[in-house]
């Protein structure tokens, strides 16, 4: 079984095709700058990286393109279409309508689009890809995997809001969370690691990136994450501001005649690490600052490594325990000294970092020290993967 996972984005298309038979990824790419004459497509296949400049007006444009690289002569990993029994597509937000990945209706579709307000950034560009299969592919399924299902476990009175209850009911206003199926993955792969049922275990993710969450897992499910109602809740991230006194907003907007709509542009593309420092969103470049002895890099990453630490402790109130912490993504997987600063101020729970081990990058690797009361691991993630899996889970079930 073959499976094309898609991550589509408003200007952009993100593909693996996954051999389910060994797991393997036989070929990515990104198609980015869609609905423009610029528009190009960067795809991997054997090692070998390779550019295409070539115009794609919309999605089904762009996948007619990749279509026709994974055929080509040269370069393609399939002879024809049909080798793809199916495709799986990232959607951000489900609410609480989607509680598990599903196979694609138009009634599914038309529930998705009903969470767009949601994300408005991110459900009309999963429709687009959604679409753009339909007519390319009509014969294959669609199955739908969804950021927010795996956080559809988290108990009420810790996704609820205390605002006033209609809000709840009128609008879905709630914590829905976000990152689900990075979560998801790691959660699984650490049971493997440590070879115990993922039932047994206490586990706190942080999926630190550009975009970042903590998520405290508890048998198998999600009880406590950092995101929200939307993606700019929680800590502190490259461009976002995380949590705030939402008296902050309302203060500043009176102040500076903000509209809502650069109020949200300010919470989302001008705060965290990136409004802090003044500097950049990629912790790499402020802590080149750092070392110059720059104090708002400090205080950016300073403010940064508190407030992810306070978050996993909070998670593990929610679990009355931990057994083991798992560092993922870009900042989760590459960045040392990020994991040794949180680290440090978890010492109250025991938590001690071996120097040497934490010193790789990008490898699955046991980085706690020998006498820590809680292990500690790098995990890389794999959300692709587990979209195939899920994907594949669905079309076998139907």
């Amino acid at each position: 079984m073959k499976i094309l996972v898609l991550n589509s984005g408003s200007s952009s298309l993100k593909y693996q095709l996954i051999d389910m038979e060994t797991e393997n990824t036989l070929t990515s790419g990104y198609y980015e700058r869609v609905g423009s004459e610029q528009a190009f497509l960067k795809y991997k296949v054997n090692g070998e990286k390779i550019t295409i400049e070539k115009p794609a007006l919309n999605h089904t444009e762009a996948l007619k393109v990749v279509m026709e690289q994974l055929l080509d002569n040269e370069h393609g990993v399939i002879k024809s279409l049909d080798e793809i029994d199916s495709i799986g597509h990232r959607v951000v937000h489900g609410g609480e309508k989607f509680n598990s990945s599903v196979l694609i209706t138009d009634e599914v579709l038309n529930a998705i689009q009903e969470c767009a307000e949601l994300a408005p950034l991110h459900n009309p560009a999963g429709i687009l890809g959604i679409k753009a299969c339909m007519e390319e592919m009509p014969e294959k399924p669609n199955v739908a995997i969804f950021d927010t299902a795996f956080h559809q476990t988290i108990p009420k009175e810790r996704y609820i809001y205390p605002i006033p209850y209609e809000y709840y009911e009128k609008y879905g206003i709630r914590k829905y969370g976000f990152h689900g199926t990075s979560h998801k993955y790691v959660a699984n792969r650490i049971a493997e690691i440590l070879d115990k049922p993922i039932e047994e275990l206490k586990i706190i993710n942080c999926h630190i990136g550009q975009g970042a969450s903590i998520c405290a897992i508890q048998n198998g499910k999600s009880v406590e994450t950092s995101m929200g109602l939307t993606p700019v809740a929680g800590i502190p991230m490259g461009s976002r501001s995380g949590d705030l006194d939402p008296s902050v907003l309302t203060y500043i907007m009176k102040k500076e005649n903000m509209s809502v709509d650069e109020a949200n542009d300010m919470l989302n593309k001008k705060s965290g690490l990136l409004g802090i420092s003044g500097i950049s969103a990629d912790n790499r470049d402020i802590e080149m600052e750092l070392a110059k002895g720059n104090e708002k890099a400090k205080l950016a990453l300073d403010n940064y490594h508190y407030l992810i630490a306070s978050y996993i402790a909070r998670c593990a109130v929610a679990m009355n325990g931990v057994d083991v912490i798992t560092f993922t993504a870009g900042v989760g997987e590459r960045g040392p000294e990020s994991r040794d600063e949180i680290c440090k101020q978890l010492g109250f729970m025991g938590v001690k970092l071996d120097a040497e081990a934490n010193k790789v990058r990008m490898e699955e690797i046991k980085i706690s020290s020998e006498d820590s009361k809680v292990l500690v691991y790098v995990v890389p993630t794999n959300e692709e993967l587990m979209i195939a899996r899920e994907t594949k889970r669905v079309v076998l079930a139907k």
